[in-house]
């Protein structure tokens, strides 16, 4: 990047998570079951002919994943390859043409490239949240597969989806709420899909839980409402007093590649690793809970509440020190201050 450059206009003190328009998107077109080559645009704006698919049927599928300036100055994309694949599962589940992984992957570097100069520097902890979407389009009104489809690639400067530190600097846990009103999604349904009607059915017990003054709602599986599935934008995780690493097996959740890598390196670090049903008035059991995910890296979670009782995770305030050995370990893979030995990062050329 050149000495001076874009980036300074943007206060990484205060990025938070969303949405900020960058100067260039990438965009492809598939029309009579072909997709184009693919391009740069400038303009945010998208036009959606009225009987387009994603707007009446929801047939739209995205992922989100993240590119570093790391600590040598070179720029990295965290594991782009498994979110190439993700992204091909929900497609098929949807009847959507899916785009090549080599498509997949050159849209995520252009737009990286073609934006650095808004990439946020190595030492504040924000990052580019990279956003491929693709949605059904064109003359439709039944229930049925759309004729055209658009795939695109847009990014933003973000920190953490939840937020990291307390006002001491340290990781900061939250509280969250076990939701035994709302479903997130049904067995054999779309729940292990990263689609935008499992995150809208999310919405309104998401905003009656902030309301109350929690983080975000814990779901509980639809069959049974007695074992813990993921949070409304994250996977769940216990750690137990003797060293065991949980995370719940379910097939209605959207299976996470922050998930994926965390458990490689709590392996690493002498946890048993496990997927199992987690009954949530077992919750208990653990010594140490959280969220993870791309948005969300990994959020500890101090207090969880469930039909009239209360989880106290450590203190509640801070993460526990499993947790914040994970996190750190994970943000160093990721920022290049310890080598990338599993070969989880894309270095993008960017000069």
């Amino acid at each position: 990047m050149s000495e001076k450059t874009k980036n300074e206009e943007l206060d990484f003190t205060n990025l938070g998570f969303k949405y900020r328009r960058m100067p260039y998107r990438f965009r492809a077109y598939n029309k009579d079951g072909k997709w184009s080559e693919g391009s740069l645009e400038t303009n945010e704006r998208i036009l959606i002919h009225e009987g387009a698919t994603v707007l009446h049927y929801g047939q739209a599928a995205f992922e989100g994943l993240r590119a570093f300036l790391r600590a040598d100055g070179t720029v990295g994309i965290f594991r782009p390859y498994e979110n190439a694949t993700r992204f091909r599962r929900s497609c098929e589940r949807l009847l959507i043409p899916p785009v090549s992984t080599e498509m997949f992957i050159d849209a995520l570097y252009q737009v990286t490239k073609a934006n650095v100069d808004y990439l946020p520097p190595y030492g504040t902890g924000a990052s580019f949240y990279l956003r491929p979407y693709i949605y059904g389009d064109g003359e439709n009104l039944g229930v049925s597969a759309a004729p055209e489809y658009v795939f695109s690639v847009f990014v933003a400067p973000i920190a953490s989806y939840y937020g990291s530190d307390a006002s001491d600097g340290k990781l900061a846990a939250g509280k969250y709420l076990i939701s035994t009103d709302y479903d997130r999604a049904a067995p054999h349904g779309t729940g292990a899909d990263k689609i935008g009607g499992n995150y809208a059915a999310s919405l309104l017990p998401g905003h009656l839980a902030k309301s109350s003054g929690y983080v975000d709602v814990i779901y509980l599986d639809s069959a049974t409402h007695t074992k813990i599935e993921e949070l409304g934008g994250a996977n769940f995780y216990g750690i137990t007093a003797d060293n065991e690493f949980v995370t719940p097996a379910s097939e209605s959740i959207l299976p996470s590649i922050t998930k994926k890598s965390v458990m490689e390196l709590a392996k690493d670090a002498g946890m048993k690793v496990t997927e199992r049903e987690v009954f949530a008035d077992q919750l208990g059991d653990f010594t140490e809970t959280g969220a993870m995910g791309t948005g969300a890296v990994i959020a500890p979670i101090g207090q969880i509440d469930y039909a009239g009782r209360t989880f106290t995770y450590g203190d509640g305030i801070h993460a526990g020190e499993k947790t914040e050995y994970l996190y750190n370990t994970l943000r160093k893979i990721q920022f290049g201050e310890l080598q990338d030995e599993k070969g989880w990062i894309l270095d993008v050329k960017v000069n």
